[in-house]
């Protein structure tokens, strides 16, 4: 009989490993019962950057995977691209893989005269589910074009054709865009990665920390929030925030929960990522970010509506997001719903962000 890939006697974490010290973020309910609990850090950065509330260890490093696209997108902007709101709303998207996320990432490359085989991004079947049947129905296969990073990615080898780089191997993180975007990442957050990746799509990946996140997507919304329409008012973070409120659509999907959250929040950007991470940007400058330790994708939003609660932003619109229902037999037993998790603090903290 052949041996198991994985045993215990060798998937032990390395020794001297940090873990994280994460706090009971979400629970699922069932007749009453704590049936599971998603542990994980949250925090909730006021107006001012100050930390009005958080959870667990928010000042760890982590992967923002996905959430790093608007900071992406910003960098592009910086470099000389130019897109109508919905492809750059799409350049920072993780699409659900419909037609009209697949049409606008061939739009990006054909505008700058790129074809999909310029694009060094995995493959992929669409990542919403009935986009994915339906492509599926219909014969498709994994491509790059329908993997949900795909306009990022196109974006990116227009970005090249813009400034003269070269195209092939533009994920290198010695790659002048790469480099662009390091810089952009680090000035947006305010702080130093703590260490490098790459992304399941192969883009390098930073590990930054939810404080930092938080303060990056404060920043594109209130520059959103700032814009006044003149030409270039408000910079590449105005435009990308702008993009985003305005095509929500094209950064998630229908029946997504990031798209439906910027539909109910005006002047909210929002982006999820990868291993249960969540950002909000509000368009006072402040801002929410959540990391759930487990990766569930479900206590995403229950957490993130609970820190926006904190920084008394008006909810109730959110409710039909902020919990789903426990099912035992086809009908509501109970439901997934947030802890009461909030450390609210009794002074701002700027000096520890």
């Amino acid at each position: 009989m052949p041996s198991p890939v994985f045993s215990a006697a060798h998937t032990a974490a390395p020794a001297g490993l940090t873990l994280p010290q994460h706090a009971p973020l979400v629970a699922a309910i069932r007749d009453g019962l704590v049936e599971s609990v998603h542990y994980g850090s949250a925090v909730a950065l006021a107006a001012d950057g100050s930390m009005a509330a958080s959870a667990g260890d928010p000042l760890a490093p982590f992967y923002p995977r996905s959430a790093l696209k608007p900071l992406q997108a910003v960098a592009m902007v910086r470099a000389g691209l130019e897109l109508p709101a919905d492809l750059l709303a799409l350049a920072a998207a993780s699409h659900s893989g419909a037609a009209a996320h697949r049409d606008g990432a061939l739009r990006i490359l054909e505008l700058h005269g790129l074809a999909a085989g310029d694009l060094e991004n995995s493959k992929d079947l669409p990542y919403g589910p009935a986009e994915r049947e339906d492509w599926l129905r219909n014969g498709g296969s994994p491509t790059q074009i329908t993997q949900n990073c795909s306009g990022k990615h196109a974006a990116m080898v227009a970005t090249c054709v813009i400034n003269g780089w070269p195209v092939r191997g533009y994920l290198a993180p010695s790659h002048p865009l790469q480099q662009l975007v390091a810089q952009t990442v680090i000035e947006l957050t305010g702080e130093e990665p703590a260490a490098v990746s790459t992304d399941g799509c192969g883009t390098p990946l930073f590990a930054l920390t939810l404080s930092g996140m938080a303060r990056a997507f404060g920043r594109i919304a209130q520059a959103a929030a700032d814009d006044d329409g003149g030409p270039g008012s408000g910079g590449a973070e105005a435009a990308v925030g702008l993009a985003m409120q305005q095509h929500p659509q094209m950064v998630a999907g229908e029946g997504r929960d990031v798209t439906e959250l910027m539909r109910l929040l005006p002047g909210a950007v929002a982006k999820d990522g990868f291993e249960g991470v969540q950002l909000v940007g509000l368009a006072d400058g402040g801002a929410v970010a959540v990391k759930i330790s487990d990766g569930g994708d479900r206590a995403r939003m229950p957490a993130t509506v609970r820190l926006l609660d904190a920084l008394d932003v008006d909810t109730e619109p959110l409710a039909g997001i902020a919990t789903s229902p426990v099912l035992g037999g086809g009908h509501e037993v109970g439901r997934l719903l947030a802890t009461d998790f909030l450390n609210q603090l009794s002074a701002p903290v700027n000096e520890a962000l």
